[in-house]
């Protein structure tokens, strides 16, 4: 299916806030939903609004969106299989989340046999400063759920089958029927004993106890692309839990967090760094080195330049996330030292500079005349 804009899918302006974009997709979700909506391509339209509202509900993935669409979300690590921020689910539960269980008519039953997606998991991984904007591969260690290798997930010792719940004699389900001053009330509900599978397993199998998963460790590779920022998060697919009765494994989400950097600093794509320099490489003029994540770079100083001021190396800040080929800028705010603890010929070359710009000698200035004439050694 093309790509069309998350506004115009919400059919909301770009200036909407939460409020209106949250109303928009509860009215779109009832027109779309695919239990309502017969149309071959229902279900299709159905997860692309999913994917606005996930995207424009979050101010992070909305202002990356804003500036850089669809491209900018991928490339930033976002994953947009949607439409919520675990990744699209069953669309009734989707559903009843916000019109309530009745929505889609969706049977207690077929929910207890149905396969159940696997809980997605987060990790947190500290980066340097470099490895955010150049990228990295890490191999880091996970613990999660795993089908079970002797059962294949079905909680059941190999080679024993299960027994039908004599609770609901298989159904899943149990009526109750109430009588009231109207009449007989009738209650389907979902089988306490067997949870609606209507089977009972017998013999647990040992290896899992018959959960039919098992918590694993395992090492994975993970790729940091270039010009990732504090907090931006990673979706690796198929990297959580395993999923009960034969459902699809969750997904991994891997939190950046950047340590800060001892000389520069960073805003979006532009580094920044304060560089010292002396008077007489301001008043002269100079070409010095400067850092840069680059290595060393020669920076020109104009004679007579001004504390505060700002010069600029060009490309020597942060790769564009959507396009790493292009980069931001670094800029170097001057700072001017005044010199302390001078030698006798620094002194001396002081002295006639201060005689050649003010007209007069250092003891002729007016501090030394109000010194003297408290210690009484004035003419």
């Amino acid at each position: 299916m093309t790509q069309r804009d998350y506004y115009e899918v919400l059919g909301v302006a770009k200036s909407s806030t939460s409020d209106e974009i949250k109303k928009a997709f509860r009215t779109k979700a009832r027109e779309l939903h695919p239990d309502v909506n017969k149309a071959p391509d229902a279900e299709e339209k159905f997860k692309e609004l999913g994917q606005a509202y996930e995207v424009l509900m979050d101010d992070n993935k909305r202002s990356m969106y804003d500036r850089y669409g669809q491209d900018g979300l991928k490339n930033a690590g976002y994953d947009q299989s949607g439409p919520f921020e675990f990744g699209f689910g069953d669309l009734s539960e989707i559903l009843s989340s916000f019109f309530g269980s009745g929505f889609g008519g969706s049977g207690s039953r077929r929910n207890a046999n149905s396969p159940v997606r696997g809980s997605d998991l987060r990790l947190d991984i500290e980066i340097s400063f470099e490895e955010a904007i150049f990228g990295v591969e890490k191999d880091v260690e996970i613990e999660h759920l795993e089908t079970c290798e002797s059962c294949s997930g079905s909680g059941m010792e190999p080679g024993t089958t299960p027994m039908t719940c004599n609770t609901c004699g298989g159904h899943g389900q149990i009526q109750q029927t109430t009588q009231t001053i109207l009449g007989n009330f009738s209650q389907v509900s979902t089988c306490p004993t067997c949870g609606g599978s209507g089977k009972i397993i017998s013999t647990p199998c040992k290896n899992c106890s018959g959960q039919g998963r098992k918590e694993t460790s395992k090492i994975i590779n993970i790729k940091i692309p270039k010009g990732v920022e504090n907090g931006n998060k990673l979706r690796i697919n198929s990297e959580g839990d395993s999923g009960k009765r034969g459902g699809h494994p969750g997904d991994l989400y891997v939190v950046l967090f950047v340590k800060p950097h001892e000389l520069f600093k960073r805003e979006g794509v532009n580094i920044y760094l304060e560089q010292p320099i002396t008077f007489a490489q301001a008043a002269l003029g100079d070409e010095i080195e400067v850092d840069t994540v680059d290595g060393k770079k020669i920076l020109k100083i104009h004679p007579g330049i001004q504390s505060n001021t700002i010069l600029t190396i060009k490309h020597a800040g942060v790769p564009y996330i959507n396009n790493s080929s292009k980069r931001g800028d670094q800029f170097v705010k001057i700072n001017l030292v005044t010199p302390t603890n001078l030698s006798e010929e620094e002194k001396k070359l002081f002295q006639r500079l201060f005689e050649i710009q003010n007209g007069k000698t250092r003891k002729d200035s007016f501090v030394d005349k109000v010194k003297a004439s408290f210690t009484g050694t004035g003419s």
